[in-house]
Formats: structure tokens, C-alpha cells, sequence
């Protein structure tokens, strides 16, 4: 099981975002070429694009997201400015944003 590193975007978001088999992601497989699906934890601020996959509304920073579409992950990355550091599971893809 490979743990990605947090995304880290261009205007200081930042979101961990996990795919593995005990992630809540689809496939539910360590090392899939490509998940439809991905786990998404713990942003540091409160994100919209996010809100129907929350698991406790009341802390929405304290917790994780199951089952987020890998392109609802690619549009936040996007939306905030594009990724700086950290990394997406296989397969998600990753919007260039250009500057």
C-alpha cells in the first residue's frame, strides 16, 4: 500500500487524496492503473466542490470524504490554482493549469 503525499495547490489549499485497498475509493485495490473514485481527507479549508461526499458535516476539515469522483479531485485541484507539491493516485487525472 502506497501512501500519496498531501496535495499542496498554488494558492495554499491543501488536501490529502488516497486510492488503495483500504481507502474509501473505487477499486478498492492497492495499485490500480486507474481509480474512478478517490478518498479525500482533512482539507485545510472548507471546499464546496467537496460537501456531498463529507462523512461529519459539523467538522468538515476533521474528516474524510468517500468515494469523490477523480474528476471532482482534478476540478478542486484546478479551481485552486493547480497542484505545487504532493501527488495524485494512479490515474486521477491532473489538470495543467496555465499561469
Amino acid at each position: 500500500m502506497k501512501l500519496n503525499e498531501k496535495i499542496v495547490c498554488k494558492d495554499g489549499f491543501e488536501m490529502s487524496v488516497q486510492a488503495h485497498e483500504s481507502a474509501y475509493c473505487h477499486p478498492r485495490i492497492d495499485n490500480a492503473e486507474r481509480y474512478e473514485e478517490a478518498e479525500v481527507g482533512y482539507p485545510s479549508q472548507y471546499e464546496p466542490m467537496l460537501m456531498p461526499w463529507v462523512e461529519n458535516e459539523e467538522r468538515p476539515l476533521d474528516t474524510v470524504y468517500a468515494y469523490v469522483p477523480a474528476s471532482r479531485v482534478s476540478l478542486i485541484c484546478a479551481k485552486h490554482g493547480g497542484i505545487v507539491s504532493g501527488e495524485l493516485p494512479a490515474g486521477v487525472p491532473h489538470i495543467k493549469v496555465e499561469e
